[in-house]
């Protein structure tokens, strides 16, 4: 018997049938003896909806009252899983983020949890009982309900799964696992078996959309062994083939036992969601850098990639960066509002970028991966706009017309393909 936390998102809860399937997914786990807690996600599009009621409502919304609103999206598929539940024959009932309670810290629409009440969860679950959760809420000291940003139901399902030590968190999406890349994109994309939490956590930080950042985050601090699966797959089916996230220590053992090397990259993803800034001749001189990127950290403006000319004979530089595409327009208005503090000449953007990634653990004990990836990019004549790189990650700037062929000719150069069947 083990104890299992079962997440669901949106695709999956998108009206009665799928919720039905979903319950009957559950009955099969119950049946087979775990204890079960479930974590639900709201109906596909539901979420969208009512954020569109909150703007219609007031364009300058109070936050609190926009919790209270989006929030009722996970009440509703957390009391219709329940229902179907019993219908089933199941015994269950939900647990509201209150009422846990999975309590939060001061933020409206972007809190994270610091708690979870278990002690009469973790009774309903020994008795026999599924618990069935809303993802996305909590509540704060005041007794006001939160949310925790968009994806936050995946964060939700981890942070049950460490707070009544799950034996596992599994997530079911539509897709049935962790791909080398968007298998839209690549027709020879293979799915991956084994991902460690570094991997999962750069690739989900680069484009990979299959978890949420923060979600695999909290699970390399806690230990959570959490599984990728598809809601769609036959819910009796008990060899479950989705892909397992570990740390790298349980990833070496695997690998020794099935006597494999590790593979040299694990994934490469792509990410259109990046626009590009250049501040042009911005004085060569210390603070100056500072002066550019203080205002948008503290607008809590998100910079990845920086690239700074050096130019000592003009005394100038050219400083070039990246930001979120939704988050351009806001950053030109911050820098222009201090033009003569920075003191730069004029700025140039450019929204129609992509960022290519790469990512593996096995980086750390090979060469050439950048430049495997420069002269591959090269020879087809894609050219490389901006650079960053960390320990396991090479990630380039390219134009966003180019981004599938990137995918594609960089999945193959790295021996990513699967075999032609």
């Amino acid at each position: 018997m083990a104890r299992i936390v079962m997440k669901f998102g949106g695709t999956s809860m998108a009206g009665m049938e799928r919720i039905r399937n979903v319950a009957a997914r559950v009955k099969h786990v119950v049946e087979q003896g775990h204890e079960v807690a479930v974590v639900v996600s709201a109906m596909a599009g539901e979420t969208d909806r009512l954020v569109g009621f909150c703007k219609e409502a007031s364009p300058l919304y109070d936050p609190a009252e926009y919790d209270v609103v989006v929030a009722s999206g996970e009440q509703v598929t957390s009391g219709l899983l329940a229902m179907t539940l019993k219908a089933m024959g199941v015994e269950a009932r939900s647990w509201l983020g209150w009422q846990l309670p999975i309590r939060t810290e001061e933020a409206h629409a972007k809190a994270r949890i610091t708690d979870i009440g278990t002690l009469d969860l973790m009774a309903a679950m020994r008795s026999g009982q599924v618990a069935v959760i809303p993802g996305f809420q909590g509540v704060m000291a005041d007794g006001r309900i939160s949310t925790l940003g968009r994806g936050g139901s995946d964060t939700s399902a981890v942070a049950v799964a460490a707070a009544v030590k799950a034996d596992r968190c599994d997530i079911y999406t539509d897709v049935d696992g962790v791909y080398t890349t968007d298998p839209r994109i690549v027709a020879r994309a293979r799915k991956l078996n084994l991902v460690t939490y570094e991997e999962m956590l750069e690739l989900a930080s680069v484009g990979a959309k299959v978890l949420q950042t923060r979600s695999v985050g909290l699970a390399m601090k806690e230990g959570v062994v959490v599984q990728v699966l598809s809601s769609f797959d036959d819910p009796t089916q008990d060899d479950l083939p989705g892909t397992l996230i570990v740390s790298e220590e349980e990833l070496e053992a695997k690998l020794k036992e099935d006597q494999m090397e590790r593979q040299l990259i694990t994934g490469i993803a792509h990410d259109k969601n990046e626009a590009k800034i250049i501040v042009t001749r911005v004085p060569d001189k210390p603070g100056a850098v500072a002066s550019i990127f203080s205002p948008l950290a503290e607008a809590s403006i998100n910079v990845d990639m920086i690239i700074q000319n050096d130019s000592k004979e003009k005394e100038e530089t050219d400083v070039t960066f990246t930001v979120p595409r939704a988050d351009l327009a806001r950053s030109v208005d911050l820098l222009e509002s201090r033009k003569d503090q920075i003191g730069f000449r004029r700025i140039i953007t450019d929204a129609e970028v992509a960022k290519i990634s790469v990512v593996g653990v096995g980086m750390r004990s090979h060469a050439g991966v950048a430049a495997t990836m420069f002269k591959t990019l090269g020879d087809r004549g894609i050219n490389i706009e901006a650079i960053s790189t960390s320990e396991i990650k090479v990630s380039v700037l390219i134009d966003e017309d180019e981004t599938e062929l990137a995918v594609r000719v960089l999945h193959t150069a790295y021996g990513l393909d699967a075999p032609v069947a």
